[in-house]
C-alpha cells in the first residue's frame, strides 16, 4: 500500500463499494413491501370486514368460518404477532393465529368477542421471511464475486491512468552508472507519449550539459599543461636552490591536479568492451607495483575471484585505494593491508589501515572531487583529492559499490564489492 497505484486502487475499490451498498439500501427501502407487511395495506382492514361480518351472525350459526376454538398446526408467531399488532392500530384488537401446515397454504384464526374464531384460509399473508439463496454461502459467494469484478475493473483504469507516472518509476530505475536516462519509446496513449517524450528531452538535455561540463575540465586540464612548461622552464633559472625547489614542488603538484582531472573526465567518458579479470591477481600486481616504490602496502590473504570488466581501469581504482591507505593511513610499523575474498554472487577487497580515519562529518563527501579532509590543505601529502573519486567512478561503472568507515580500533576501512562474473570465462589479467 506504499505505492500512488496501489492507494488509488485501494480508494476507488473502497469509494465504488460503498456507493454500490448504499444503492442497494435506496433500492430496498423504495422498491420494498410495505413493513410492517399488515401496517397499512389492505389485509388488515380487509380482516376486519371479515371480523364484522363474522360477528353479526348468531351464536350456533353453521358456518365452515366460525369454530369453537382455532384449528391446531405449526404456528407462525412472528406472523401472529404482527397481525394481531396491525389490527390493534387499527382500533380493534383481537386474538390471532397464523397456522402454516406442511405443504399447505397458511390459515389465519381470528378471536371474536364471543369466544368463537374465525378462520381464513390464505388471507394473504405473506410467506415468512428468507435469506438470500444459497443461504450464507450464496451471499458470502456473490460478495465476494462482486467485490472482485468491482477490483479488477478500477485496477485496470488506474493503470491505464497511472501509466504515465509507471513510465517515470520505470526510467528512473534503469538508470545507469553514468546518470545518463534510458530512451523510452514515444507510443501508446497520448499521456503516455508525452511522459515519454517529456523523459526523453530531460535525458539529452542532462547528457548534453553532462558532456560540456566533462569538456571544459577536460579543456581547462589540458590547456594548463602548457603554461605549467613555460613556468617549470623559468623555474629552473631562478637563483636560489630553496626558492627554485618550493617552486617546482608547486608546479609538479598543479601538473598533478590537471593530470588528475583527464583522467576522471576519462573514467566518465570511457567505453569499450568488458573482459573477465582475475581480480585477485590484480589487486597483487598492485600491490607489487607499490611496494617498488617505497610505500608499505601488504596483501594478507586472497582467494580467487573473477569479475568483468576493464583491466587498466580497475587496476586505477585499486591502485589509488590501495595508495591512499598506504599514504594517508600508514603508521611506523604497518601500512595498507589488502584482502580479496569471493562467493557464488561477488568479489569483496578490503583494504585496512592504521591512520587517523575520516571524521564522521565528512565521511558523505569524501567521493567529492577535489575533496580533501584537511580545508587547509596543510598536510604534505601530494595528491589532487581525486584519487577516491576516480576509483569511485570506476567501481560504480562496473556495478559494484565502494563504502568507506572508519576502523573501532583506529584507521580507515575501504570495501569495494564487484559482481561475480560467470565461472565459465576466461580470466588472464
Amino acid at each position: 500500500m506504499r505505492t500512488l497505484r496501489a492507494q488509488v486502487t485501494a480508494i476507488l475499490v473502497a469509494a465504488v463499494l460503498v456507493v454500490i451498498a448504499l444503492a442497494n439500501g435506496a433500492a430496498f427501502f423504495i422498491a420494498r413491501p410495505q413493513w410492517p407487511p399488515f401496517g397499512a395495506g389492505v389485509i388488515a382492514p380487509a380482516i376486519l370486514d371479515a371480523v364484522a361480518l363474522a360477528a353479526k351472525l348468531p351464536p350456533g350459526t353453521d358456518a365452515p368460518a366460525l369454530r369453537p376454538a382455532p384449528p391446531a398446526g405449526p404456528l407462525d408467531e412472528m406472523a401472529s404477532r404482527q397481525l394481531s399488532d396491525a389490527l390493534a392500530r387499527l382500533g380493534q384488537p383481537h386474538p390471532v393465529r397464523v397456522l402454516r401446515p406442511e405443504g399447505g397454504s397458511p390459515v389465519t384464526a381470528i378471536g371474536l368477542a364471543d369466544g368463537r374464531w374465525l378462520v381464513l384460509s390464505g388471507g394473504g399473508i405473506p410467506p415468512p421471511p428468507r435469506g438470500p439463496p444459497g443461504g450464507t454461502f450464496g451471499f458470502a459467494v456473490w460478495l465476494a464475486l462482486m467485490i472482485l469484478g468491482v477490483t479488477g475493473v478500477v485496477v485496470l483504469a488506474v493503470r491505464r491512468l497511472t501509466r504515465p507516472l509507471a513510465l517515470v518509476e520505470e526510467a528512473a530505475r534503469r538508470i545507469g552508472p553514468d546518470g545518463e536516462l534510458p530512451v523510452l519509446p514515444e507510443r501508446g496513449p497520448a499521456e503516455v507519449r508525452a511522459a515519454a517524450a517529456a523523459i526523453n528531452r530531460l535525458s539529452a538535455r542532462l547528457k548534453a550539459s553532462m558532456d560540456s561540463r566533462m569538456r571544459i575540465v577536460a579543456g581547462a586540464a589540458h590547456d594548463l599543461r602548457t603554461p605549467l612548461t613555460r613556468m617549470r622552464l623559468r623555474a629552473e633559472f631562478v637563483a636560489d636552490e630553496e626558492d627554485r625547489a618550493q617552486w617546482l614542488s608547486d608546479l609538479a603538484e598543479l601538473d598533478r591536479i590537471a593530470d588528475s582531472a583527464i583522467r576522471l573526465v576519462r573514467e566518465e567518458v570511457e567505453g569499450g568492451a568488458l573482459e573477465a579479470v582475475r581480480f585477485d591477481r590484480l589487486v597483487e600486481q598492485v600491490a607489487t607495483e607499490l611496494r617498488e616504490i617505497g610505500l608499505g602496502v601488504a596483501v594478507r590473504g586472497t582467494v580467487p575471484g573473477l569479475v568483468s570488466g576493464r583491466p587498466l581501469s580497475l587496476k586505477r581504482a585499486v591502485r589509488n585505494l590501495a595508495v591512499n591507505a598506504a599514504t594517508h593511513g600508514a603508521s611506523a610499523t604497518h601500512g595498507a593491508r589488502l584482502a580479496v575474498s569471493a562467493d557464488a554472487e561477488r568479489v569483496v577487497l578490503v583494504i585496512e589501515d592504521d591512520g587517523p580515519g575520516i571524521p564522521e562529518a565528512l565521511m558523505g563527501r569524501v567521493f567529492e572531487p577535489f575533496f580533501r579532509v584537511d580545508p587547509a590543505r596543510q598536510v604534505k601529502i601530494p595528491g589532487a583529492g581525486l584519487g577516491l573519486a576516480i576509483a569511485n567512478e570506476i567501481i560504480a561503472r562496473h556495478g559494484g559499490g565502494l563504502t568507506l568507515s572508519n576502523r573501532p580500533g583506529g584507521g580507515l576501512l575501504q570495501r569495494v564489492e564487484l559482481p561475480a562474473a560467470d565461472a565459465g570465462q576466461d580470466g588472464d589479467e
